[in-house]
């Protein structure tokens, strides 16, 4: 198992910037990629940036890309993610979720994650 837990989740300006930290605990050492996951409550958890733990892929969904960094130090067992240029519709809870699978690639199907932490709560203001 392993634990996450998220934090840097707030109320943040439109135009503004955020960033949110996931610090890992447990079976790090079996990690194969970390993501984060968004949902705004009643719809569907979706995938925003993942990053493979031992290796170098990335993933950025589209809506975000240009606009956001996931990044990670592995001596502190955190991922990171930076958004700047932030919407309205960024507004959501922000989930952190490590696959323990090791596979070829990092996978975006939000039902192959099996470990999450609880969430941060960000709300973009207009």
């Amino acid at each position: 198992q392993v634990q996450l837990v998220e934090s840097g989740g707030g109320l943040v300006q439109a135009g503004g910037s955020l960033r949110l930290s996931c610090v890992a605990s447990g079976r790090t050492d079996s990690t194969f990629a970390m993501g984060w996951f968004r949902q705004i409550p009643g719809k569907q958890r979706n995938i925003v940036a993942a990053i493979m733990w031992n290796g170098d892929e990335i993933f950025i969904e589209d809506s975000v890309r240009g606009r956001t960094r996931i990044s990670k130090d592995n001596a502190k067992n955190t991922i990171y993610l930076e958004m700047t240029s932030v919407k309205p519709s960024d507004t959501a809870d922000y989930y952190c979720a490590a696959d323990l699978k090791q596979r070829d690639t990092v996978v975006i199907v939000t039902g192959l994650w099996e470990h999450w932490g609880r969430g941060t709560r960000v709300t973009v203001s207009s």
